[in-house]
């Protein structure tokens, strides 16, 4: 079977084994790399990237799996490395145009089954558990999974061997000494490799700019205790609905301060229910209480653990510092902390939130390097990565995982070491990796790129443009222009509807109107909060005109509201 990409012609020899990153490397998310050796192909990780305001109209990015679809038959495998979605999250769309088990540990098989239900497809993909130091056979690569300690339980590296030597791909790390769940990293299986000799070292780069040690998940138990000990009110932390160290840290103290527990957003709830029934996180008989009954309990004797730390929208400490969540509402002398790391583009949307949470008079929390921290990251500092290629010791070493100039740095960093017996290659998403016995080279490129989603159509883009073109050419936009006074957050006039490709709106003027007193309808019950963000009023009139559209015409045109300030 031949591959074709651009002037670049990729045979299929035995005897050949090739690395190729499909995503991940000169980007943060989108993780998936494939490895074959002959007719044999197996992937790495699958992962998403979320989109940032320049994609308007996109949910999520996946990697374009062109390469895996033209080689499916070859395809024998993907094998997960850990339960982030920017290592698991692309699964549902790749596994709808390819056919493949899916090898995980035992969480981060019950995460991807329970995404896979959301699709509809758990029963056409068989998931098959992997555990530490239990080598398996897919066609002619030997997989091993090692522990290694991460921000999410179950995480580690995969040894792969095969006929020319064995590769290293670390996934997601750091050496977390003391752990939660006390199951520290397997260093002694990473250097029985490395004694034995490795053939290439693929090595997580995301913290390679940060000097020392990444500290322990535990780091962060003494700042929780002391907001929990102190506070006169609630105490709600937010971090990641995977973070099952902090998670277990919080249900810890929680029982220690006397007050009862709750998980409040969809993602939370749902990995606390998955991790609670595997036994991975344990919480005392009768400490937990639901969302709807915390209001019945003084503020002091509850703490709750939010998803959203990082001010998407619609989440649920978003929609709590604006005083839209259901059940749970900020007062003064509440404490809130964002056990979370300020993702690069998300700052507006954070600073924004913590705002909304200060009117209300709560303290805010957040990783501003104060001592002791709220946040530790998951991923290794530079001495842990020179700990990892000290031991490994590899002939060639690829760094992944990192924009452009970490993949730079930590090629550096291996040079410096002199750990790498033979060459440093900095690749780049796309680029083809080939060993053999002569040694190892690059050799040509395969097609990649982003797919985008938009999760209510499950429409797949190569970019943006073709995303609008696609979806306007099916279905139309529908563009409502809205004049608000931004002193007083009052529309000027009516709101003006723009449409093309969609319905003559000339010819349905009672259509107009309706869609005119539902945008009334949503700013008016909206609060102030609410007005003074933009971005959420956008996003509450493209969710209420969605709906009406699907639900009265089964159409979903695109809906991009505009806002003019006076």
């Amino acid at each position: 079977m031949t591959a074709f990409s651009g002037d670049f012609v990729i045979p299929s020899i035995t005897g050949k084994l090739r690395a190729i990153p499909l995503g991940g490397l000169g980007e943060f998310g989108m993780n998936a790399m494939a490895f074959e050796y002959g007719e044999d192909l197996i992937v790495v990780d699958c992962g998403v990237i979320f989109p940032d305001a320049e994609l308007p109209g996109v949910d999520v990015v996946i990697p374009d799996i062109t390469y895996l679809r033209e080689n499916q038959s070859r395809l024998r495998a993907i094998v997960l490395t850990h339960g982030h979605e920017d290592h698991i999250g692309a699964l549902p769309y790749v596994l709808d145009e390819v056919d493949a088990p899916v090898y995980g540990t035992p969480f981060t098989l019950a995460l991807v089954r329970a995404r896979l239900e959301e699709h509809g497809l758990v029963e056409d993909v068989e998931l098959r558990e992997m555990l530490p130091n239990a080598p398996f056979e897919v066609g002619p690569f030997q997989i091993e999974f090692i522990h290694l300690t991460h921000s999410i339980i179950d995480a580690g590296a995969l040894a792969i061997t095969t006929p020319l030597g064995t590769v290293i791909h670390t996934g997601d790390f750091k050496f977390d000494p003391t752990p939660t769940d006390q199951r520290v990293s397997d260093l002694h299986t990473l250097a029985d490799y490395g004694r034995r000799g490795v053939l290439a070292l693929f090595s997580d780069s995301t913290n390679v700019e940060r000097p020392g040690m990444t500290p322990s998940e535990r780091a962060v138990r003494e700042r929780f205790s002391e907001v929990l000990a102190e506070a006169k009110g609630r105490v709600l932390i937010s971090c990641f609905a995977t973070s099952l160290h902090r998670m277990q840290i919080v249900a810890d103290l929680a029982r220690e301060h006397h007050r009862r527990l709750c998980f409040i957003g969809r993602s939370m709830f749902k990995n606390s229910e998955i991790a609670m029934a595997m036994g991975r996180l344990q919480v005392e008989r009768g400490l937990l209480v639901q969302p709807q009954d915390v209001r019945k309990l003084p503020p002091h004797q509850v703490a709750l653990v939010v998803s959203g730390s990082q001010g998407e929208p619609m989440s649920a400490m978003a929609r709590i510092a604006v005083d839209r969540h259901r059940w749970i509402s900020v007062e003064p002398k509440d404490e809130v902390v964002i056990s979370a790391r300020i993702i690069p583009g998300n700052e507006k949307a954070i600073f924004r939130m913590m705002d909304h949470l200060y009117r209300r008079g709560a303290h805010v929390h957040y990783d501003n390097g104060s001592h002791p921290p709220v946040h530790v990251s998951g991923h290794g500092s530079m001495e842990e990565l020179r700990l990892m290629l000290n031991l490994v010791r590899p002939r060639y070493f690829i760094p992944i995982h990192g924009e452009y100039r970490q993949l730079s740095r930590h090629a550096e960093l291996a040079r410096e070491l002199a750990a790498v017996s033979k060459e440093v290659f900095l690749l780049e998403s796309g680029d083809v990796l080939e060993f053999d016995e002569d040694g190892a080279r690059r050799n040509g490129r395969v097609p990649v790129g982003r797919i985008c989603i938009d999760v209510g159509t499950l429409d797949e883009v190569g970019d943006v443009i073709l995303n609008e073109r696609r979806r306007i050419s099916a279905e139309g936009i529908v563009i409502p222009i809205l004049t608000i006074n931004k002193y007083t957050g009052e529309m000027v006039n009516l709101p003006e509807i723009v449409s093309r490709g969609f319905v003559p709106l000339e010819e349905a003027e009672g259509l107009v109107e309706n869609l005119r007193q539902m945008i009334r309808e949503t700013l008016e019950k909206s609060n102030l909060e609410e007005m003074s963000d933009w971005g959420v009023v956008k996003d509450k009139i493209r969710s209420t005109l969605r709906r009406f559209f699907d639900r009265e015409l089964g159409k979903r045109p695109m809906v991009l509201p505009v806002i003019l300030e006076v």
